[in-house]
């Protein structure tokens, strides 16, 4: 059994048991999370949308916050001397996925 839920803008197929990195979710670590924003459930036998699954939610557990790792943004004009280099680190939360309701 598989779900396909929406955070943070983006799409995720889960499954119970996996353990995924989402945007960062404002709740602690070790708490709960539950995603209502459920697109499709497969059920091994049939796969429903829309309407079947208004009802479905997904319930994870935070397992941790963090940061991932540096990426370098490096801005450079030829012949004129300009340069400029910038890192950022993008927050994410890992939640492991608990149970998937209908």
């Amino acid at each position: 059994m598989y779900a396909i839920i929406v955070t943070g803008g983006k799409q995720y197929k889960v499954s119970e048991g996996d353990v995924i990195k989402v945007e960062k979710l404002d709740v602690e670590a070790g708490n709960e999370v539950t995603f209502d924003n459920v697109i499709a459930v497969n059920d091994d036998k049939t796969l429903k949308v829309a309407g079947d699954v208004a009802s479905a939610s997904v319930k994870a557990s935070v397992v941790e916050q963090g940061k991932d790792k540096k990426v370098i943004v490096y801005h450079y004009k030829r012949k004129t001397g300009y340069h400029k280099k910038n890192g950022h680190r993008q927050s994410y939360t890992r939640v492991k996925i608990e149970k998937i309701n209908l």
